[in-house]
């Protein structure tokens, strides 16, 4: 939201296509041609990690140079108990994020509308070119359960959005974004 222009038309890359085959993908195919929108669809909705690689490549031409652009962005915000090497999350032994981080991050994401709504979004019909021009529409839906409906949020509180991810080494994690009884806005970050 902050470094491009969502309306940007990006192409899928053979690598930012071929993501390891136990991890969490949209479905992309290498020559695929979507906006940048429609893969923050992909990102936030089906934790693709082919659309983050893809978004990371447009943005800083490779996801290594991503990874540094992310971690200027953390150091920036004061998230300094972070350090990413790659733009999905995947464990590395040198990516880490702490639960404050992980506030400032999401609350810093927030003051993007796009990011808030796409967030919000429980399910998303994505539209787009493959590599030979045809058009292509897909299904995403939120791994966030409060969203499904598949959970029930504690009384009083009303789930906006937010992110889920998980890993075998760091286990099952959730940035969440909500308001109380009263209105307020909440972070809540679980790791």
């Amino acid at each position: 939201c902050k470094h491009a222009d969502l309306t940007d038309t990006v192409t899928v890359s053979e690598q930012a296509a071929n993501q390891a085959g136990d991890s969490s993908v949209c479905g992309l195919k290498a020559g695929d041609q979507l906006t940048l929108e429609e893969l923050l669809y992909g990102l936030l909705l089906e934790s693709g990690n082919d659309a983050a690689a893809a978004i990371a490549e447009h943005i800083s031409g490779s996801t290594q140079n991503f990874a540094m652009l992310m971690n200027q962005e953390a150091a920036a915000l004061g998230a300094t108990h972070s350090h990413f090497t790659n733009p999905h999350g995947l464990h590395e032994e040198e990516h880490y994020t702490c639960v404050y981080d992980l506030y400032l991050i999401l609350h810093a994401a927030l003051q993007y509308e796009p990011f808030e709504t796409i967030s919000h979004t429980a399910k998303h019909t994505a539209s787009y070119r493959n590599a030979s021009g045809a058009a292509v529409t897909q299904e995403w839906e939120t791994t966030d359960k409060f969203l499904t409906g598949e959970a029930a949020a504690p009384d009083g509180i009303t789930v906006l959005g937010g992110k889920t991810g998980t890993t075998n080494a760091a286990g099952y994690c959730l940035a969440l974004y909500s308001k109380d009884a009263a209105q307020k806005p909440r972070i809540s970050i679980v790791m």
